[in-house]
């Protein structure tokens, strides 16, 4: 089985440099702040971050290839790094702590990419956590100091705590009385949003979480994570990894319960 320790290793330094770049405009007052044609904003410290993170994965790994959120995939081969430099932009401008750098490596296999080392660093929360494939789920402050990541037992939807981001999205795409019937089912609902509920699952202090509408570089992190952390992660047409446009986590006991639930149109 192949070792990714070092891999590991360098998207720790990698998250290092882009926290020291994402703290240092964090809720500064001249921060400059555009929309992208999908509506989206995109920060000043998105740039600075990702440009940080590519320019030395093409000093450390110059043969792999890089997907970023802000500007597109550079080379090919059977590695590829995959970064979001801030995931909850919207929180960022608005001085909420809520947001974090992701950062994957997919490797080529049999079914396409498939992540095998994750990092998700939010640094306004003082948290990370991360995950490298047949290695286990940790978080911590470093990768000396880590608790390994269990995901719950909790086996009944009427004992589970169920995560989600918004409402409007579901609506748009029909599943809009398939998720308030999952809200009803569960013990408590809470819409913390973004990275988080992936994570929240990955350490068992949430049992359910899902989105409709996510991006590649939005769910490769969280994907190992979950995964490595005991749970299941797939798209809510049930394929596992994160190729579906859209995120179903789990404990992996609840899972089908989840996805049944989600795909129920109106």
């Amino acid at each position: 089985m192949a070792d990714y320790l070092d891999d590991l290793r360098l998207a720790h330094v990698l998250a290092d440099a882009a926290d020291a770049t994402t703290m240092a405009r964090f809720k500064a007052l001249d921060l400059k702040v555009e929309t992208k044609p999908d509506m989206t904003p995109v920060s000043e410290a998105d740039k600075a971050a990702e440009e940080l993170v590519r320019g030395q994965l093409q000093r450390a790994r110059p043969r792999d290839a890089v997907l970023g959120e802000e500007y597109g995939v550079e080379g090919t081969g059977p590695r590829r790094w995959v970064v979001d430099p801030i995931d909850g932009t919207k929180n960022y401008v608005r001085g909420v702590p809520v947001w974090a750098t992701l950062i994957s490596l997919m490797e080529a296999g049999e079914g396409g990419y498939e992540p095998v080392v994750g990092v998700v660093s939010a640094p306004a929360l003082s948290r990370r956590w991360w995950a490298a494939r047949g290695h286990g789920a940790f978080t911590g402050r470093s990768l000396s100091s880590a608790t390994r990541l269990k995901v719950s037992g909790v086996a009944r939807l009427s004992d589970a705590s169920f995560a989600y981001s918004s409402l409007s999205g579901w609506e748009e795409q029909g599943r809009l009385n398939g998720f308030l019937d999952l809200t009803r089912q569960v013990w408590r609902t809470r819409a913390y949003g973004d990275f988080w509920p992936y994570m929240m699952v990955a350490e068992g202090s949430v049992d359910l979480c899902a989105e409709p509408e996510l991006s590649l570089w939005d769910m490769a992190a969280n994907a190992i994570i979950v995964t490595e952390a005991g749970g299941t992660f797939t798209g809510l047409d049930g394929r596992p990894g994160p190729h579906s446009g859209n995120a179903a986590a789990s404990n992996g006991l609840l899972h089908d319960e989840l996805l049944g639930h989600l795909n129920r149109r109106h």
